[in-house]
């Protein structure tokens, strides 16, 4: 309940991050998985910066 009303006093959601989260979830199915971590990485970098 106090988030809710928190909502109206300083009104900001995480939709921005929720929808960087589902861009990157659906950009690692899209390459079947993540062996290398580091180019992983870089390519969200290039791809969402």
């Amino acid at each position: 309940m106090n988030d809710i009303l928190n909502y109206f006093n300083a009104p900001s959601t995480n939709a921005s991050a929720e929808s960087f989260n589902a861009k990157i979830k659906n950009f690692r199915l899209q390459l079947g998985g993540v062996r290398d971590k580091s180019f992983f990485l870089f390519r969200l970098a290039k791809l969402f910066a």
